[in-house]
């Protein structure tokens, strides 16, 4: 079952990351991205009461108006990896962006996963970020032409402490 994250679970959230991860980095920037109110949702899958992934989408701040979410982090317990459930979370996890009312989504993560997805370093090629250029900086359209014309967006301080 796929359901939004609840405070109490916090703690299972920064274990399935810090497994997922092989370090706290991810949780860290969980805990930072919650402290400063800019988690946009996150969703848990969770089997038998046991939370086994997670994924979270923050706000980011664009200068052409639009809402667009941040897809970062997505993780699932290591046991358990490729067997669907980190496609299930962005699945949902889009369906959810949608419903937020975001016009498009941008994850810096791994060129051979996120294009299953839609998303396409392409896609994110009018997007001035940090990012910019690299082929893990994709995006995906929500919005028809959500990225049909530059604009610059800003990542929560969060990621960058």
């Amino acid at each position: 079952m796929i359901r939004h994250a609840q405070p109490a679970d916090h703690p299972a959230i920064a274990e399935i990351n810090t497994l997922a991860f092989g370090k706290a980095d991810e949780a860290g920037l969980i805990a930072r991205l919650r402290e400063a109110g800019d988690v946009m949702f996150e969703l848990v899958l969770e089997e038998a009461g046991t939370l086994q992934g997670h994924i979270l989408f923050s706000r980011l701040w664009a200068d052409n108006g639009h809402l667009y979410a941040a897809l970062a982090p997505m993780a699932v317990l290591p046991g358990l990896q490729a067997k669907g459930i980190g496609s299930a979370l962005v699945r949902s996890g889009l369906d959810s962006a949608r419903e937020f009312g975001a016009a498009g989504v941008l994850v810096l993560g791994h060129p051979g996963y996120y294009p299953r997805f839609g998303f396409l370093a392409e896609t994110a090629a009018n997007v001035r970020s940090p990012w910019s250029g690299s082929q893990a900086f994709m995006a995906l359209e929500i919005e028809r032409g959500a990225f049909a014309h530059p604009f610059m967006v800003a990542y929560s301080n969060a990621f960058s402490a």
